[in-house]
């Protein structure tokens, strides 16, 4: 039975499972694996498979180990959900030992050796996918292009994709290019008239590409709204602070930073906020909590793509979070049930 994080008196309205929670937020990705699919070729659906595999191997190996029922923690789904969210997050022809580097990491040091579900302080999706990225640069970097797709008139075959992933593509430098969000970031190396045509063409690739994939993020998110598996305050906290930061800074100079439109309709920007970030081990718990933390997140996404080393800050915004998630739940408790205000600090004998 799921833990209920409220204050007394409980009240339980339903009785869902955790293997349940993890299902319904497995299904809410569909949509936006069904995008990725379709832009970017079988190198996502390909990801997922070595990624779930990995999963599940690594969580029944230490389990073993840990001389716990192998069967019983398995189906709670957790480590499934670790690998979906990792399979989407990584490049579609990324290597095939990046995905599973990155998925052990997830499931044996970020999860598995703070005790399992429920004990991990960091998201461990995000932190094997900051593993690779750090470690992997040049691999994690690789995301096919739909205009070099559509400018060649074919994409990656189902064999051509496992080639890339299993041994190596010869020509898919043909098919990678730069997301719009490494592109705008890096449009200074280039020379003015040809950084102002590369920064509308990657508005005109981002409406035709990222823009889907996060529209697709953000029905599986209000989907797990309506089913009251989330709250609204974490994403809606991430994605307004996110575009009060991109509306500010553009305003005063818009020849060298990204409109809130391209911030939010580009990189995870939906996928992070309704599915990373929500992740109710490693945020807030209180309403209050959430909101702080969501708004964290969010300035942190936009310093990390605009003045950091990286073009999408997702990961290391939620992980940086991560650290001050507990200082943020003891300073934002709410009321003990029946106290119009919380009191703290009293003296011994003094009346509460």
């Amino acid at each position: 039975m799921a833990l209920l994080r409220i204050s007394s008196p409980h009240t339980q309205r339903a009785g869902h499972r955790t293997s349940w929670v993890m299902q319904m937020v497995i299904l809410a990705t569909i949509p936006g694996i069904a995008v990725q699919t379709w832009l970017f070729g079988w190198g996502t659906l390909i990801n997922l498979m070595i990624a779930s595999i990995a999963a599940l191997a690594c969580e029944a190996a230490i389990l073993s180990i840990r001389r716990r029922s192998v069967a019983f923690f398995l189906k709670d789904y957790s480590a499934l959900l670790t690998a979906v969210l990792l399979g989407v997050a990584l490049p579609p022809t990324v290597p095939w030992w990046v995905t599973v580097t990155a998925v052990g990491f997830a499931i044996i040091f970020a999860k598995q050796l703070y005790g399992g579900l429920g004990n991990n302080p960091f998201n461990p999706a995000m932190v094997g996918y900051a593993i690779v990225l750090v470690s992997f640069p040049v691999p994690m970097s690789q995301w096919l292009g739909v205009q070099s797709i559509v400018a060649s008139g074919e994409s990656l075959s189902f064999l051509q994709s496992l080639q890339a992933i299993f041994h190596h593509l010869p020509n898919v430098d043909g098919y990678t290019m730069a997301t719009p969000l490494d592109g705008f970031k890096n449009k200074d190396l280039l020379d003015s008239a040809t950084a102002f045509q590369t920064v509308e063409a990657l508005q005109t690739a981002n409406l035709n590409s990222w823009l889907w994939v996060n529209m697709a993020y953000l029905v599986g998110g209000l989907g797990l709204l309506w089913l009251r598996i989330i709250t609204w305050h974490t994403p809606v906290a991430v994605l307004s602070t996110l575009l009060v930061m991109a509306g500010v800074f553009h305003l005063f100079d818009m020849s060298n930073t990204a409109t809130p439109l391209f911030h939010l309709t580009t990189g995870a920007a939906m996928f992070g906020a309704f599915f990373i970030a929500t992740d109710p081990v490693s945020s807030c718990t209180s309403n209050r909590g959430k909101l702080i933390y969501g708004a964290g997140i969010g300035i942190l996404i936009y310093i990390i793509r605009t003045w950091g080393g990286y073009p999408d800050g997702v990961a290391f915004a939620v992980l940086l979070m991560n650290f001050s998630a507990p200082l943020i739940d003891y300073y934002t408790q709410p009321r003990t049930y029946g106290h119009k205000k919380a009191k703290k600090g009293l003296k011994i004998g003094e009346d509460n």
